[in-house]
């Protein structure tokens, strides 16, 4: 989250009031993230209190956002922990704020864990399995927008801003990942909707005596129709590895895909495919964050993330693929 377009006060309240949310009370812009604005807001109806997310787009489209913004809601209605966007009388989800687009989604009560254990990973791993198999019936269709084909068109772009290493060690993962998207293998696997952004930062928990509990999930916006088990392994590289170094972690991969698995199992080419779809999930990350870190925006609370963070769990995923085969999900 950043702040790229100033929302006053007064123009929030007039926002609010239109999708009748109650009067504004109190306004925070937010920190954190890199792809759209967000403010925190509280507004008060009927002597209750309530607090949203109001979010404008900076690059997404009016023509985009009713995919991910139907799909929050979709997933709402089954019951996951996701924010659930307002709509106005006609329904709509998607509005006009500044001349961009905007929505308003509830905040949801908890906070992140940058520390997870195995427990808090076996959380997540169940969350997306349930995440998964809810949006099966889902009717709208999107591609991943920062899928195979944005991955050949940016890295000619970041290249020029690499070593040599770096940029052979790019070039010949993306030759691996097309040849990848070219088999059959990868054919085979099961698709739908994705989060393919659930980092350790957009899911939030509360600590109880019987252990933490996932109260909810949030940041849809780089959702698509992709393989599961992509988003899979992006969760795996963020909540199942040391930060400092990238390297697997063992004891916490263990704890996702058990749970995972204990809500949807895996097809044997998705066992398969794991090592390859952990490689894919870093350098989808590595070139993003290159992207983002070399040719930034300007944002009054812009926070541009380590783009070697990636590298090195690129490097790890690749040097180590035997520790990562299919003997690493429990059969």
């Amino acid at each position: 989250m950043a702040v790229y377009t100033e929302v006053s006060a007064d123009e929030a309240s007039a926002f609010l009031r239109q999708l009748k949310l109650g009067e504004l009370t109190a306004m925070q812009g937010c920190a954190g993230g890199i792809e759209n604005t967000n403010y925190f807001v509280t507004t008060e109806a009927n002597g209750e209190t309530r607090e949203y997310v109001l979010t404008l787009f900076e690059r997404l489209t009016f023509q985009q956002l009713p995919f991910y913004l139907r799909l929050m809601k979709h997933l709402a209605f089954h019951g996951l922990p996701v924010p659930d966007p307002a709509a106005n009388r006609d329904g709509d989800l998607v509005f006009d704020l500044k001349g961009k687009p905007a929505s308003v989604v509830n905040r949801l009560r908890g906070k992140s864990e940058l520390k997870p254990t195995a427990a808090h990973c076996a959380a997540v791993g169940a969350a997306l399995a349930k995440m998964h198999l809810a949006g099966r019936d889902f009717s709208m269709s999107q591609p991943n927008l920062r899928g195979l084909g944005w991955w050949n068109e940016t890295v000619p772009v970041v290249l020029p801003h690499l070593t040599t290493d770096q940029a052979a060690l790019i070039k010949s993962e993306l030759a691996y990942q097309n040849h990848i998207a070219a088999s059959s293998a990868y054919a085979a696997l099961p698709r739908g909707p994705i989060h393919a952004d659930l980092f350790r930062d957009n899911v939030l928990f509360e600590n109880l005596d019987a252990g933490p509990e996932l109260t909810g999930f949030f940041d849809f916006y780089f959702a698509g129709v992709d393989t599961w088990l992509f988003d899979v392994a992006v969760c795996l590289n963020d909540w199942c590895i040391d930060l400092a170094t990238g390297t697997h972690d063992a004891e916490r991969a263990h704890s996702f895909i058990a749970a995972y698995e204990l809500v949807r199992p895996f097809t044997t080419a998705e066992r398969a495919m794991l090592p390859a779809m952990l490689r894919a999930g870093a350098l989808r990350f590595w070139i993003s964050r290159l992207w983002d870190f070399h040719l930034p925006r300007a944002a009054s609370m812009l926070q541009a993330h380590d783009p070697g963070h990636f590298e090195r769990v690129l490097r790890d995923r690749v040097t180590h693929a035997a520790a990562l085969s299919p003997t690493a999900i429990p059969a």
